[in-house]
């Protein structure tokens, strides 16, 4: 029998869904958040983002990427976050020759976190741990996560949901009015140009377009909001808020600034949108470097869930020894939906 590598289309879109389905997973079948995850065009990336491996002609396995590049110093490495990767039951082996081709289009493969069967099977791919991520949450309404812990029965978690509004109450209040958050719409792109991550000394930045901004808005799954932030008429930075399921998520953010005072400015603005959120109940945050860390907790955000960020760099490549800066745009998680969304807080 022939085993074959290719790019899926929209017609194997059922064949996806059922194959992840088969190894466990909750797969999103709507056909056109799948377009968007696979088969979208973007100019940021324009090679195919979604790959099975065919016994045949049957499906027996499959992965799709999430592309992305690193900056540090001057170079510009390739690097691939790889979701969606289950392979059929006694298909031993095709889950890891699938993950070995897509790992040659690439300077390095991300991976952040995962189920315990994966965590077991990525040292024997090749990837190595590279630092440790955390998840931040802030309530942002209280009595609105109260009500999500009752309703969902979960009665063991009200201690926590008690806890989380008292933290919210002596978290800092809104910004200053020097501080304005003003929505950016894909038209006004050109006006973060000035304002997109770069390299800083010991750290290493996930890279960042208007392309890329603009693929993230085009989001079918879960809302996308891109806000610009200015202190006093002056361009600071940027998030992006993703609106899901009694959750704001902080899917990407940048300030053009080493200060703490600076990155806790733009995520109290953060907030502020959050509560304006009308399903958000708390809002939650990313940070493996310590000046969003130490900003996200300046800011009332309290630590929940850390994640083992692993790194399996490709034959000849050499990775900076810089620290990687990860952000939920580098993965999926802004718009993971689902039993996985359980792991939020």
């Amino acid at each position: 029998m022939t085993f074959l590598v290719r790019p899926s289309t929209p017609a194997d879109a059922e064949a996806i869904v059922t194959l992840l389905a088969g190894a466990g997973l909750r797969p999103n079948s709507e056909p056109r958040d799948l377009y968007w995850k696979y088969w979208l065009p973007r100019a940021d990336f324009p090679g195919p983002r979604s790959y099975l491996l065919t016994e045949g002609s049957e499906p027996i396995a499959h992965a799709a990427l999430v592309p992305g590049a690193w900056l540090s110093g001057s170079r510009r490495l390739q690097v691939i976050h790889v979701v969606d990767w289950a392979a059929r039951g006694g298909a031993l082996g095709a889950g890891a020759a699938l993950m070995k081709h897509i790992a040659q289009q690439a300077d390095a493969l991300l991976a952040i976190g995962g189920t315990a069967l994966t965590l077991k099977m990525l040292p024997n791919l090749g990837f190595r741990v590279a630092g440790t991520l955390r998840r931040y949450v802030r309530t942002v309404h209280a009595l609105r996560v109260l009500r999500q812990t009752l309703a969902r029965g979960r009665l063991r978690a009200l201690f926590r949901a008690t806890r989380g509004a008292l933290w919210a109450l002596s978290a800092p209040g809104a910004p200053g009015t020097d501080w304005l958050a003003r929505r950016i719409l894909v038209d006004d792109l050109a006006e973060l140009r000035a304002l997109l991550p770069y390299p800083r000394p010991g750290i290493a930045v996930a890279e960042r377009s208007a392309a890329r901004l603009a693929y993230a808005l085009a989001c079918p799954i879960v809302p996308m909001a891109l806000y610009l932030v200015e202190r006093a008429g002056r361009a600071q930075g940027y998030f992006l808020l993703a609106s899901t399921r009694g959750q704001a998520r902080i899917a990407d953010c940048w300030v053009d600034s080493d200060a703490r005072g600076d990155w806790w400015g733009m995520l109290r603005c953060a907030v502020v949108q959050a509560a304006s959120d009308p399903q958000a109940a708390e809002i939650v945050g990313w940070a493996n470097d310590p000046l969003t860390a130490g900003a996200l907790e300046a800011c009332g955000f309290r630590a929940r869930v850390s994640s083992t960020i692993q790194l399996r760099p490709s034959a000849g490549a050499e990775l900076p020894p810089d620290t990687l800066r990860v952000q939920m745009l580098d993965s999926d998680a802004a718009y993971l939906q689902g039993r996985r969304s359980d792991l939020w807080t």
